[in-house]
């Protein structure tokens, strides 16, 4: 069973910067998928970023490229998301989530967009980003 727990969540000025991690357990294959999604107040869930493990393979959705950087550490089981220069409609509670991966003629790929596509999932942790 796969089990997710993320931390590093908090409170910080615009302009700041969070880490935020997921320590990723029981998972049987070395290849996956593993999703940030991110859910403001009355607001629906949204991908973010992803990373197919053990490849040199992400995704960002427009909104956060360039500012956030996921990562994988091998050694720690955890999948990162570092988030630069947050701004306030970065607010809200973070997930992770891992899926399959998908393919398409041969090459692999993640779903960053489509929760539907994560069968696993963090219970969260809550980002707020003041102006």
């Amino acid at each position: 069973q796969v089990q997710l727990a993320e931390s590093g969540g908090g409170s910080v000025q615009a302009g700041g910067s969070l880490r935020l991690s997921c320590v990723v357990s029981g998972l049987t294959s070395s290849s996956i998928c593993v999703g940030w999604f991110r859910q403001a107040p009355g607001k629906e869930r949204e991908g973010i970023a992803s990373i197919l493990t053990n490849s040199g393979w992400s995704e960002y959705v427009d909104s956060v490229r360039g500012r956030f950087t996921i990562s994988q550490n091998v050694a720690e089981n955890t999948v990162n998301l570092q988030m630069d220069s947050l701004k306030s409609e970065d607010t809200g509670m973070y997930y992770c989530a891992t899926g399959a991966r998908k393919s398409f003629f041969g090459r692999y790929y993640c779903a960053t967009r489509t929760s539907a596509d994560y069968s696993s999932w963090g219970r969260g942790t809550q980002v707020t980003v003041s102006s």
